[in-house]
Formats: structure tokens, C-alpha cells, sequence
């Protein structure tokens, strides 16, 4: 144990290129705030807002399904993951800052934005909606704001129990009754955080964040598929971690086996997406009801079917042909240039989500949205890698640990 190398220094050009992207995505965020933000122009300000709310909603939840995917393999009793399992917590922290970002920009979009260009539900009109009338029992501010306060708190505090359980592994060996308490602890931690996930990312908070911008259109599969989603996005965000700390010779014990199970995933997840996909498309386009197919009007054959459709080639036609290979997901080229095609392949759907309904009638994708990414990206790079940085990159003292050490697919 003593010769590997445990404690991670972010380099000093990281740290650099964390700081341009930051950088460059606050000048956007500024740009845009006076060109779009401050315009007396409802639908310019629309799309500032709705700009920053997808992408606030989108990197807050691809780091959220790495504590998912940190509760989902305890509750499996997995321990193949110990060897990098520090990584998918240090990203998992993102959502302490995420999480309440994307808390302000959905209060100033609920209780401060009158004109109601993204949630026409708050409107005074939807009050004499016959069909918005029988939804409000959960589309009002009240329930939107308790839910959401209750949603991403949880997700903090859930997650910084899981964290702070983890911390014991670096006190100190551990015998069998610690084992065992240590284990058992995590176990009804990791329960309660996937019980709250399945109500809040399965359910929920997609339908008030995301499916209510559409306030007269509903599906049934529209949880799954954002579930889908970012949780595919979030182990690409492990991967490329893995692969840049692999890179810097860190992670001595996690080797192409891991890899492998991390590319299964990713190939597994893209194919789950695309069967919500097709599924849901194909139930709506074949019932062809004019509520259901409102949503899709404007994305398959208004401005945005370019967009729509080229979701579906970066999301799973190439996942597809590239990591179906046993070889490719060994590969870190390969497994990398994946990686940030499906985060961006997906970011991209989170735009087509929101802004296709937002602005219907134009595609509005460019330097202001690229440049809140470019704002995102670079804080997660910079604040991951400080906590990284914070503990060791193994967790030796875990009981788990040989499991992961001797792991073979």
C-alpha cells in the first residue's frame, strides 16, 4: 500500500484551463444577463433564463447519479468499484453547489419572472384552464417550491452522510464487528438515498422542472427517459475521471477491468435511453391525440428536428457501433472520445427539452449556451479536483477492497 500513490495534486495547467473555462463562462453569463436578461423583450429574457435552467438542471443531475450509482453498488454488496470509488464522491460533491444554483434560478423563474414565458402554468390564464384547474394540486408555486426544497436538500444531505461514512475507511483498520457496523450503516445510508432518488429523479422533479414547461402534454416515461439520461452522462463523467487520473499515474489498483464495467455501463444506459425513446415517441406518434403530440410538433417537424434526430445518432447509434466491442471499452482513446460525446449528446437533448419548448419556433443554440457549459464544466473540474485532493484516492482501509483489487470480467 505504501507505494502507490494516494494523495492527488491537481496540476497546475488542470487548474488553468478550470480557471479559463470559469472564466469564459462567467463573461457568457454576464453578456448574456445584459443582452438577453435586461432586455424588455419577454421571450430574449425567456431564453436567458431558460438557458441557465437547463443547464443548472442538467450538470446538477449527471453529478447527482454519481452518489446514485455510489448507493446503488452498496445496496449490491459490490465492491469492484472501491479502487476509484473516491472519484464518482468527489463529483458527487458538485451537487452542493449545483444544487442550490439551480434552487435560485427556478425561485426567480416561480415567484420573480410575472410574465411567465417558461411555466405558463403560474400564469392567470391557467387558472381558468379546465385541464390546468385539475393539475393544480401540484403545479403551484407552494408545492413546486416545498418539493424542489425538499429534493435537492436531501440530495446534499443523504450525500454528505455517504461521504463522511467513507472518511472512516482512512482512520484506521477496521475488525470484523466495525466490518460489520461500517457495512451495515452504509447499507441503511444508500437505502434511503435511492428511496428518495426513485421519488425525486424518477418521478418528480422531472415532471415540476422539466415535463410542466409543457403544462397541457404529460407522458408517463418522461421521468425514466431524463433518469436515463444522466445517469448515462454521469458515468461518462466518472470515466473520463478515471481516465485522466489513470493518466497521471493515480488509481494504481484500477486497471482495464474496471474500465470495461464502467464502458458496460455507459453502452448498457445509452441503449435504456434509446428504448424511452423510441418508446416514447412511437406510443404518441401511433395514437396521434393532438395533447400528446403537441409536444413532439415542433421537434420533429419544426425547427428543431435536426436536433431531435441527431440526439438519437450521438446517443445511440454510436454508442452503439463503438462500444459493443469488448475491445473498445478497454481502450482509453475510445472510451473517451465516448464519453464526451454522450455528455454532450445528452446535454444537448436537456436543450431540445427545454428550449424547444421555450422557443418553438427557432433554434437558439449558440455562444450563450455554450459559454454556460463552458461555466459548468470548469467548476467541475476545479472543485472536483480539490476534492479529490482533499482525502486519499483509496479507501484501504474498506472492507470490500480485495474484491475490487482482484476483479475480473
Amino acid at each position: 500500500m505504501a507505494s502507490i500513490r494516494e494523495q492527488f495534486e491537481m496540476p497546475s495547467k488542470t487548474r488553468t484551463w478550470s480557471l479559463a473555462l470559469i472564466i469564459a463562462g462567467a463573461v457568457a453569463l454576464v453578456l448574456g444577463f445584459i443582452t438577453k436578461g435586461m432586455s424588455s423583450d419577454e421571450h430574449e429574457k425567456a431564453l436567458f433564463w431558460g438557458t441557465l435552467m437547463y443547464n443548472s438542471i442538467y450538470f446538477t443531475l449527471i453529478c447527482n447519479a454519481s452518489m446514485f450509482f455510489i448507493c446503488a453498488t452498496t445496496l449490491a454488496m459490490g465492491g469492484w468499484q472501491m479502487a476509484f470509488r473516491r472519484i464518482p464522491e468527489a463529483i458527487s460533491t458538485m451537487v452542493k453547489i449545483f444544487g442550490p444554483i439551480t434552487f435560485v434560478i427556478l425561485i426567480y423563474i416561480v415567484f420573480i419572472d410575472h410574465n411567465h414565458q417558461i411555466y405558463h402554468w403560474l400564469s392567470d390564464e391557467a387558472k381558468t384552464d379546465p385541464i390546468l384547474k385539475g393539475k393544480l394540486g401540484f403545479l403551484n408555486p407552494t408545492f413546486f417550491i416545498v418539493w424542489t426544497t425538499l429534493a435537492i436538500g436531501l440530495w446534499i444531505l443523504l450525500g454528505m452522510r455517504m461521504r463522511k461514512l467513507s472518511s472512516e475507511c482512512d482512520e484506521g483498520p477496521m475488525d470484523n464487528e466495525q466490518g460489520k457496523s461500517f457495512i451495515w450503516r452504509n447499507t441503511v445510508t444508500a437505502s434511503l438515498f435511492i428511496v428518495w432518488f426513485a421519488l425525486t429523479v424518477a418521478s418528480t422533479v422531472p415532471w415540476l422542472w422539466l415535463m410542466s414547461i409543457d403544462a397541457h402534454w404529460y407522458s408517463t416515461m418522461y421521468s425514466w427517459y431524463t433518469f436515463a439520461s444522466s445517469f448515462v452522462s454521469g458515468m461518462s463523467l466518472i470515466a473520463l475521471w478515471v481516465i485522466y487520473l489513470k493518466n497521471k499515474g493515480y488509481l494504481e489498483y484500477t486497471n482495464d477491468e474496471h474500465l470495461h464495467d464502467i464502458g458496460k455501463f455507459m453502452f448498457a444506459f445509452s441503449i435504456f435511453w434509446t428504448y424511452l425513446w423510441f418508446s416514447q415517441y412511437m406510443l404518441i406518434w401511433y395514437g396521434n391525440i393532438s395533447e400528446e403530440t403537441i409536444y413532439f410538433k415542433s421537434r420533429v417537424q419544426g425547427a428543431y428536428k435536426g436536433i431531435f434526430f441527431l440526439n438519437l445518432i450521438i446517443n445511440f447509434i454510436c454508442p452503439l457501433l463503438i462500444l459493443m466491442k469488448r475491445n473498445s471499452k478497454r481502450n482509453y482513446t475510445l472510451v473517451t472520445f465516448m464519453a464526451v460525446l454522450i455528455v454532450f449528446g445528452h446535454w444537448v437533448d436537456f436543450y431540445q427539452m427545454v428550449m424547444g419548448s421555450v422557443s418553438k419556433d427557432e433554434v437558439t443554440l449558440g455562444w450563450l449556451d455554450f459559454g454556460i457549459a463552458a461555466l459548468y464544466i470548469g467548476l467541475i473540474i476545479f472543485f472536483v479536483g480539490k476534492e479529490l485532493a482533499k482525502k486519499p484516492l483509496l479507501a484501504k482501509h474498506h472492507p470490500f477492497l480485495k474484491e475490487s483489487i482482484i476483479h475480473h470480467t
